[in-house]
């Protein structure tokens, strides 16, 4: 009997694993919130950034008293105000300055307060007390109450807001990077770092900050909200940009006493921190869904 030789055909199959970011935007975007909120903010940050190329900026500060509180037309998209300027541009320029601040302010108290956070949590012991008790001083006293003595204390202006909204907010950042340091640094992969050599500023930089980034990016995100509604309540109450400065909270300072008969003056600078503020919180609930490894689906 005649031997056969047969042939197998193996076919291997290869599973490529999904990039960490396209597993991210996929459990973003099934987020219905997420995806109006990140429209909403494109639009917002369109009309902020490429504004003022097309707006000059001399019709924010140009005063025309005969028209004065003018309601909207196709020549004041939004109306003008009761010093005869147009409405619509101190709204786009005044984005810039309220939401410029509210990142800045962000980042900065984001990178301060996950360096002390780090720091505390790493090497605790007596830094750790003494970061943590001082914090405490800083904690006990509301964000607005603080935010508002710095700048009442030093003058209003881009600096000292700056200055007081990061030291206002700094603190959340401290106990969440503790709290994530505690954690990670337990892991085996800190201990085989210790073991071969690595300084602490090595270890926190390059192997707690980057591991616990998933948290503080949500938290900045949310951050930046509510970073945006406390400055306008500053620039509402005349401790914002010293004017003729546009600032949203400034601008409905200045509408208020025209509120019944000329609505529209509080109207547009109110529907912009109200669909900034939400978007950007609408864009943080789907990020902290998408980074949260125990809602993976």
């Amino acid at each position: 009997m005649e031997n056969m030789a047969t042939s197998t055909l193996v076919t291997k199959i290869v599973y490529k694993r999904p990039s960490q970011g396209k597993e991210i935007w996929r459990r973003f975007k099934k987020s219905k919130g997420a995806l109006i909120g990140s429209a909403m903010l494109a639009v917002v940050l369109a009309a902020i950034i490429i504004g003022p190329f097309l707006i000059k900026s001399s019709r924010v500060s140009t005063q025309d008293y005969s028209v004065m509180l003018d309601t909207p037309s196709w020549a004041h998209p939004f109306g003008v105000d009761s010093f005869g300027r147009d409405v619509f541009a101190r709204v786009i320029y005044g984005g810039r300055t309220s939401v410029g601040i509210a990142v800045l302010a962000t980042l900065s108290s984001c990178l301060f307060g996950s360096m002390l956070g780090a720091i505390a949590g790493y090497f605790g012991g007596k830094v750790d007390e003494i970061i943590m008790r001082a914090l405490d001083i800083f904690m006990s006293v509301p964000d607005i109450l603080f935010t508002m003595a710095v700048v009442y204390a030093l003058g209003a202006n881009f600096m000292n807001l700056l200055f007081a909204l990061t030291l206002a907010y700094f603190t959340n950042y401290v106990r969440l990077v503790r709290s994530q340091v505690l954690t990670l640094s337990e892991q085996d992969y800190i201990e085989a770092a210790k073991a071969g050599g690595s300084g602490a500023v090595r270890i926190i930089l390059t192997h707690i900050i980057p591991n616990a980034v998933g948290v503080i990016i949500v938290n900045t995100t949310l951050n930046v909200a509510k970073i945006i509604l406390y400055q306008s309540t500053l620039s509402f109450l005349g401790l914002g940009m010293p004017p003729p400065a546009p600032e949203w909270g400034q601008m409905l300072s200045e509408a208020r006493q025209y509120l019944r008969d000329y609505p529209h003056l509080m109207l547009f600078p109110a529907a912009a921190i109200v669909l900034t503020a939400c978007s950007v919180n609408l864009v943080g609930d789907g990020l902290r869904d998408a980074l949260d490894p125990h809602l993976k689906s």
